[in-house]
This record gives C-alpha cells, sequence and structure tokens, in this order.
C-alpha cells in the first residue's frame, strides 16, 4: 500500500527522486515539491505504475528507473503467489507497467532489460532483478555526469541559457541531463544565467528546475512560456538546453510540450538548441518523430492552473503533454557516447551503436 514517508525514517532528502529502502521503493512526490518534502512507500508493480501514471515520478531517465524496481516488486509478487510458475504473472505485471506512459521510450527498455535477465533466471529471482535495477541506477548517475560533461564543452564562457520542463535531478537517478549540462558547465564558469520557462500546465520549469538550480545556487530567472521569443529577440541567449522523452532514428525529439515552438523561436532568431539525453531514449524503430505516440491527459490538468479557477460551461480542452521537435532545428543531441551534430539518420545511428 503506498503511503507517505516522513522526513525522519532514515531516508535522506537530497535531490534524488528514486530510493530502495527496507525492502520497498521509496519514490519522491514531485506533485507537491517544492512546497513539500514527501516520500511515497510503493510496495507492489501496480502502485509503481500509478505512480508513473500519476507524475509522482517523471521524467524519462526516472520513469525508466522507477519501472526497473516496479518489476522487481513484480516478480517478489509472483514468486510468492506461484513459486516455481512465476513467470506467467511476472510477464502480466511487466505489461501492465509498460502501459503506463506512451511517450517516454526509457520506460520499456528498462522493462526489456529486466525482462531479458528473468528470462534466464532459475529460483527465487527477486535479488538478481533487485541488483540490475540498481545497477541501472548507478549507470544512470555516471551516464548523466558524463554527459554533463561533454555537454559543457559546447558551451563559451559567460554563456547565458534558456531550459524547459525539468531535466535535472528530479527527473534522472541524480544530476540530470540538461541540468547535468547546465551544473557542469557553472562549475567550470561557462554559464553565468539560466532562465527557465514555467512549463504548463504542470509548472516543472517553475517548482522543479527553478528549485534545483536555486539550491545548487545558480542564477535563474523564470519565464512565462509564451515570453520566450520576446526574450529572443531583445536579449537572446547563446543556448536553449532540453531533455527528451524519445528520440527518432533520423533525430526528431520528443519532449515536453512547448519545447517545439521554442526551437522555431530559436532557430529564427539564431540561438543554438541543444538536446541531452543517454542513448537509451533513442528508439531506432521509430524512423521519425511521426512515428512517436504523444500522450493525451485529461482537460482537468488545464482547468486546474487556470487563474480564475474557471472555464466557461462547453469549453472543451487538448492536453497534449509533448511535442515533436524536427532534427533540422536542432544543432546538438548530447549523449554519453558522444554528440550527433547535425541529428540526422547517420549520426543517429553511431551514437546508438555504441550503447551496452
Amino acid at each position: 500500500m503506498e503511503r507517505s514517508l516522513t522526513d525522519n525514517e532514515g531516508i535522506d532528502t537530497g535531490v534524488q527522486p528514486i530510493r530502495w529502502a527496507d525492502g520497498v521503493l521509496c519514490l519522491l512526490d514531485q506533485r507537491i515539491l517544492p512546497g513539500r518534502v514527501q516520500w511515497l512507500r510503493i510496495e507492489s508493480a501496480p502502485e509503481a505504475a500509478a505512480a508513473i501514471r500519476d507524475l509522482v515520478v517523471r521524467g524519462a531517465p526516472a520513469i525508466g528507473l522507477t519501472a526497473a524496481y516496479g518489476a522487481v516488486l513484480a516478480a517478489r509478487e509472483a514468486w510468492r503467489a506461484h513459486g516455481v510458475e512465476w513467470r506467467e504473472s511476472f510477464t502480466e505485471q511487466i505489461a501492465r507497467l509498460a502501459e503506463a506512459r506512451p511517450t517516454a521510450v526509457n520506460l520499456r527498455w528498462a522493462l526489456a532489460r529486466m525482462n531479458a535477465l528473468a528470462e534466464v533466471l532459475s529460483g527465487d529471482p527477486e535479488a538478481a532483478l533487485l541488483a540490475e535495477a540498481q545497477r541501472m541506477q548507478t549507470e544512470d548517475l555516471a551516464l548523466n555526469r558524463r554527459m554533463g560533461r561533454i555537454g559543457a564543452e559546447l558551451i563559451g564562457s559567460g554563456s547565458t541559457v534558456m531550459t524547459h520542463c525539468n531535466a535535472g535531478a528530479l527527473a534522472t537517478a541524480g544530476y540530470g541531463t540538461a541540468l547535468g549540462v547546465i551544473r557542469s558547465a557553472w562549475a567550470d564558469g561557462r554559464i553565468r544565467q539560466v532562465y527557465a520557462g514555467e512549463t504548463r500546465p504542470w509548472l516543472q520549469g517553475s517548482r522543479l528546475t527553478a528549485w534545483e538550480l536555486s539550491q545548487d545556487g545558480i542564477p535563474v530567472t523564470l519565464l512565462a512560456d509564451s515570453a520566450a521569443a520576446q526574450m529572443f529577440r531583445r536579449d537572446p541567449p547563446d543556448w536553449v538546453i532540453v531533455g527528451a522523452d524519445r528520440i527518432a532514428a533520423n533525430g526528431d525529439v520528443a519532449n515536453k510540450i512547448g519545447t517545439y515552438s521554442l526551437a522555431v523561436a530559436a532557430r529564427f532568431h539564431g540561438v543554438r538548441f541543444m538536446v541531452v539525453a543517454p542513448t537509451s531514449t533513442v528508439d531506432l524503430t521509430a524512423e521519425s518523430g511521426m512515428d512517436i505516440p504523444i500522450e493525451e491527459r485529461g482537460p482537468e490538468e488545464i482547468w486546474g492552473v487556470a487563474s480564475s479557477g474557471e472555464v466557461p460551461e462547453g469549453v472543451t480542452v487538448a492536453n497534449p503533454v509533448f511535442d515533436i521537435t524536427p532534427a533540422h532545428l536542432i544543432d546538438a543531441i548530447v549523449t554519453e557516447n558522444g554528440v550527433a551534430s547535425p541529428p540526422d539518420a547517420e549520426s543517429v545511428a553511431r551514437i546508438a551503436a555504441a550503447r551496452h
């Protein structure tokens, strides 16, 4: 049963959103940050799926890691219920986990890795699967730091940058993808100012990114999403730096809604555009962005942030969560295996070929 875990129960509340403690998955509830820091105990695979679906955890790498630990819980439940006949129940629970969010490819990548290990195990699978999930978490943190160093090298001294949504420690095992580059560049003295778009309707930019950067002492200025083009015209940043939820074989990128319009404005005003993501985010089965499913969520998320709290009766709401930025609007895709620049089928295939 999901329940709160208070700060004094032995879990460090630093910016690492996913923990395994006392035999359960512990998730930092990102829906209520920064006003409250609360950990939730996730004790079953269905609870892990619900946490992904309900945005307790978000960000493609963090979703993948949550799913991996969800697979551990699925294996535990299946073994306890069915013993040596555990595989059928496990497979069914994995399938339900995979349906939690349709756009972030890391979810299916992580579950495929866990399932591949499960297929060769004999006896109780929990310990081996737990070790694999923990290995994935350690790997993700190391990849983020590596991407941070690679991306920072593209940024000149004294630069200003803009970011969108939250591709930081909260969206990963720690450190972040886009914010990992920003953190690394800040440490090197390459960045003097960061601008963050608020990222409606869930306000990941104002609630999460601004909080992360301010915690690190990095100067951050918050903008309304609709103010970006005006800023580009008057005082353009040197780079826009974002994460990704899926990268197609041709270099098209699915990311938080609003990324595409930022890329269009950036190209018009001569602002360079960087995407930062691990190669697990590359989906070579998607030939282009047209092959990437775009998640649609309910109208209540839009109604909930209306300034008056009211929407006229009879008005319908469209709430796509992601959009597709064409490769030709992107200057560089930074991964742990190097940079695809310009991103196209050849450069994306090259960086994807080096992944483990």
